[in-house]
């Protein structure tokens, strides 16, 4: 088995959670969400756990003091490939896999990870990604798969034909690569966008492109994937959580 870390990506700031609190010390269950993610990161025995950082760092900083987790700041918020390139200074020389995971989608499990990161060194692929089913996918990039069942294409809703749109398999944001294929991509991804940011799923078509093998792995439950943007989403990531316990 290759080697596993884990990065988290925790710097933004949740404006619509109605607080200026960093997103991920939002407690859920009496606990700051951010701990739920740092738990399913060392369940998976990883290497490194390194948490991305940004908005009122200091206090995510505090929060997580005591967790075995390593910091990388983001401070200006340039998009998720811009956040994760923070991390490089901690791979010089990894050869391993890094898991990347979100740090207000506090619902995954150790099972579900587990899956996709046995896929993904199995596999031989450069990239894996966790995707779901939706009965009402509306919204969200579909996966799109060639007849080895590999991942094709990512399409957004705004982009999909209507064939596409047919398509129940989407993207949920959770991602496993080899390090070096990574951080290379990572260089070449442009920011020519509406926000001007630079996203971390642009470097699928790269790799793609490139005709390197990309492979997706279908979580069994959508709640584990659910991301908490807002309040009314915390209240039900806590019944969720109070379901299972």
């Amino acid at each position: 088995m290759s080697t596993l870390s884990t990065v988290i990506m925790a710097a933004g700031k949740g404006t619509r959670m109605k607080s200026d609190l960093p997103k991920v010390l939002h407690p859920l269950n009496g606990r700051a969400m951010i701990h739920y993610v740092i738990d399913v990161a060392e369940q998976l025995h990883s290497d490194k756990i390194i948490l991305i950082i940004g908005h009122k760092r200091e206090l995510v900083e505090k929060e997580c003091a005591g967790r075995p987790v390593a910091f990388a700041i983001q401070a200006e918020q340039l998009g998720t490939g811009h956040a994760v390139k923070q991390t490089a200074p901690f791979f010089k020389d990894y050869e391993g896999d890094i898991l990347v995971l979100s740090g207000d989608v506090p619902l995954l499990t150790a099972d579900t990870l587990k899956e996709l990161v046995t896929q993904h060194q199995n596999s031989g692929a450069v990239a894996s990604l966790l995707t779901a089913r939706l009965q009402d996918p509306t919204g969200y990039g579909r996966i799109i798969r060639d007849d080895k069942h590999h991942v094709k294409a990512i399409v957004e809703h705004k982009d999909a034909t209507p064939e596409q749109l047919e398509i129940d398999e989407i993207n949920v944001g959770i991602y496993i690569f080899k390090a070096g294929a990574l951080f290379d991509a990572l260089d070449h991804i442009k920011n020519d966008n509406a926000q001007g940011e630079y996203y971390l799923p642009d470097v699928i078509p790269l790799f793609l492109n490139a005709g390197k093998t990309v492979t997706a792995v279908v979580a069994q439950n959508f709640d584990e994937t659910r991301g908490i943007n807002t309040v009314e989403q915390l209240k039900e990531a806590e019944a969720i959580l109070n379901n299972r316990s």
